[in-house]
């Protein structure tokens, strides 16, 4: 687990006067392993402890948790009384080397630029069309193309495919920490307990599917997909961990067929639900999953939640708020989410 070596090295480095570095294991509990580093230097012996995480279970799955564990730790251990201090973060890099990442006051991402125009101008133009056109349906069908083959990957792991229903509720960025993010008077406590409750029963009844884990985009929204030329297109911000349950990539795009075709036209239709249709269609050829219609209601909500939100959309009317947010109660109250009747689940 610990790289001897290399956290030698580093320690000679940031101790000039150390002479001689000894390395103990002291034991391991339930998150993870603590070794006991003693430095002796010319004054004496100075004594650390480095501690490493398992890296799975508990919220610890990817190397990114086990950062921002730490990271934290860094962060508060000093400013409680009586705590022992936190001296830095270490990260391991491919080649084996140890790199400090401790005691920034914030962090930055350095990626790509793509080129494009993003798949919210697609939907936009679907409020002047009755029917899809060829490139319209060309894009579905690389969409739906992409994610089955992504989606083909899979990886056994209860662990993994548990947190993805964990996360879909509970996680910051998704169902309940968008609520949280609700003003006040959009919807009463009560009625986000309501359906914040549904999906727990949601969770119950998915997690015995945990054979349905797979690679994940995560967040396969319009925003997030941008077209060059044709069909072709480029992705960005990959979010929540590489692997989960499908739906969530499928319901994070055709939430917005919904959304966008209320929002214009007040109910689903024309070539908003030719295209819902389409991607559905094309998906259940490409995967033969026949369950995804059975799983898909929790992460559906989700989904709502994020378009109904007035902070993310202030020009959505009020009615058609209500509607988005009697589609998700509907889809949560039924055993088997039917995508030919849409219309009956955006009922108030």
């Amino acid at each position: 687990m610990l790289n001897e070596d290399a956290i030698k090295a580093y320690l000679l480095k940031k101790f000039k006067d150390a002479v001689r570095i000894d390395i103990t294991k002291l034991g391991a509990g339930v998150h993870g392993a603590g070794f006991l580093i003693e430095i002796q230097t010319p004054e004496g012996i100075k004594t650390y402890v480095i501690k490493g995480l398992f890296p799975e279970g508990l919220g610890h799955d990817y190397p990114s948790d086990r950062a921002q564990v730490f990271l934290l730790d860094l962060e508060t251990y000093e400013g409680l009384p009586k705590h022992a201090k936190a001296v830095d973060v270490l990260s391991e890099m491919p080649d084996g080397s140890i790199k400090s990442i401790g005691g920034g006051k914030e962090y930055y991402l350095l990626m790509e630029r793509v080129e494009g125009r993003d798949y919210f101008n697609d939907l936009r133009e679907f409020s002047r069309k009755e029917r899809l056109d060829n490139k319209d349906k060309e894009k579905i069908k690389a969409m739906t193309s992409y994610l089955a083959e992504i989606h083909s990957i899979k990886k056994d792991s209860r662990a993994l495919y548990w947190r993805k229903l964990r996360d879909n509720i509970g996680h910051g960025e998704c169902l309940m920490g968008v609520f949280d993010t609700y003003p006040d008077g959009v919807l009463s406590y009560e009625q986000i307990a309501e359906i914040e409750k549904l999906c727990v029963d949601w969770r119950a009844r998915l997690k015995p599917k945990t054979h349905r884990l797979a690679q994940i985009h995560g967040d396969f929204h319009p925003g997030n997909i941008w077209f060059k030329d044709n069909a072709d297109f480029v992705l960005l911000d990959r979010s929540r961990g590489p692997f989960g349950e499908p739906a969530d990539d499928i319901t994070a795009l055709t939430i917005n067929y919904i959304f966008f075709s209320i929002m214009y036209h007040g109910e689903v239709k024309g070539a908003y639900l030719e295209g819902f249709n389409l991607f559905f269609d094309e998906y259940a050829v490409k995967t033969n999953d026949n369950e995804l219609l059975e799983v898909v209601a929790p992460f559906f909500a989700f989904r709502g939640a994020v378009v109904a939100n007035p902070v993310f959309y202030p020009e959505l009317t009020i009615e058609a708020r209500k509607k988005i947010f009697g589609f998700v109660k509907n889809v949560l109250s039924a055993d088997k989410f039917e995508t030919k009747d849409i219309s009956c689940y955006t009922k108030i």
